[in-house]
């Protein structure tokens, strides 16, 4: 048996009134996800515990099968993990995510946030702007370390777990009470305006109508991470394949392979086909049990606001890289589980995650069902499946009994 999932970061959502009274979800058209649901099984699944912040970084961990509550150490280590940062123990990893802020004449907390990844700025172009931060504010203390696109990462020496506000919360608001209390870090974050705010780089995306990466973001401070095996844990060998680094970082710590996909971006033009291909190959050429597909698209598209572009993401998960992934199987003749979810919500009314329950769809090769359902949330709800702890999702992919 081989297993798979697939995860539409952010996908879950709520009902829309420019949509019907239906969510993103159930009005895109989603055929081979529906097919599915009338085959198998939908239902919802909590995947942020109590008393946590909604983030991919506490729900991907729930997904993969690890309790947040006892192995979640921060954001930004598992992102450090990914790009090959060399954390000691006493290190303290930092996002440090290039936003654009408002480029008005007032004093720097009088600012705006208006953009969390500067109009999804190439990993090329931020390199370049990172080094010109590096070379005025790094030190033994402080290392830059370039990520993908927007994402990149700062390590603090000998620093503190300090609360840090996401960037992505906070939109469209003045920034001046969400700046870090730390003086050292605050005063790092109004330095790299000054540095990047007339750089040529955002001279040019300006002329081209972009939004320009003008100021560094601190936020998901934590500590080096420490996960349990995933192939010790569970018998299978795990591939993961996705754009972003908290993901990739997550494999690393886990001990599974990351998947190398050219074009994958993270973005709404990322290589579906790819993707879908990196999972078939890994599944039926080189040995692999489990692949986790993950789409960043869609909980971008929510982070900006954008209905058309968030249905157009969950179109293309299902088409572009669903669809081709069962019948890849289907032609193998290889028996396989495959479950589809988001994370968490990320719904256009607040333009951020939000903690509720979203819905999953589990399909079995060897025991198909005769349903009526469609995957979206109202349906998942209807249903009466639920499962109350995110981390024990895994095992209902595995075919293990939750409690």
């Amino acid at each position: 048996m081989k297993y798979i999932i697939c995860l539409g970061d952010g996908m879950a959502d709520e009902p829309m009134q420019q949509l019907g009274g239906k969510t993103p979800l159930e009005y895109a058209k989603t055929p081979t996800m529906d097919l599915l649901s009338s085959k198998g099984e939908i239902g919802m699944v909590h995947t942020i515990p109590d008393g946590m912040k909604p983030g991919s970084d506490t729900a991907n961990l729930s997904v993969l099968g690890y309790d947040p509550k006892i192995y979640y150490s921060g954001r930004s280590p598992l992102e450090a993990l990914s790009i090959g940062v060399p954390m000691k123990d006493t290190d303290i990893a930092i996002r440090c995510n290039i936003v654009t802020i408002s480029e008005d004449d007032v004093p720097f907390e009088e600012k705006t946030i208006i953009d969390h990844s500067s109009s999804e700025i190439s990993t090329e172009d931020c390199a370049v702007l990172l080094k010109a931060v590096q070379d005025e504010l790094q030190n033994e203390t402080y290392q830059f370390y370039v990520g993908t696109s927007y994402r990149h990462c700062l390590i603090w020496d000998k620093g503190e777990v300090v609360e840090l506000t996401p960037p992505h919360d906070v939109l469209a608001q003045v920034i001046g009470q969400y700046l870090p209390k730390d003086e050292k870090l605050r005063e790092m974050m109004k330095k790299s305006y000054d540095i990047l705010v007339n750089h040529p780089i955002n001279i040019e995306r300006k002329k081209k109508g972009l939004n320009p990466a003008n100021c560094c973001w601190f936020w998901g401070a934590g500590t080096k991470p420490m996960l349990s095996n995933f192939f010790e844990k569970t018998g299978k060998k795990g591939l993961m394949i996705s754009a972003v680094d908290l993901l990739k970082g997550i494999a690393v710590g886990a001990g599974m392979d990351n998947a190398t996909v050219e074009g994958a971006n993270g973005g709404l033009h990322t290589n579906y086909e790819g993707k879908a291909q990196a999972a078939v190959d890994g599944l039926l050429k080189q040995g692999y049990d489990f692949a986790y597909i993950h789409l960043e698209a869609p909980d971008e598209m929510g982070h900006q606001g954008s209905v058309e572009r968030k249905v157009q993401a969950i179109e293309y998960l299902d088409s572009r890289i669903v669809k081709p992934v069962v019948e890849a199987m289907n032609a193998s003749g290889e028996p396989y589980r495959i479950l589809i979810m988001p994370d968490h919500p990320t719904p256009i009314r607040v333009r951020t995650h939000t903690s509720d329950s979203v819905p999953y769809l589990l399909y079995d090769s060897t025991a198909e069902e005769e349903r009526t359902w469609h995957y979206n949330e109202k349906e998942a709800g209807e249903s009466g499946n639920y499962i109350a702890k995110g981390y024990e999702i895994i095992d209902h992919l595995f075919g293990k009994c939750t409690e």
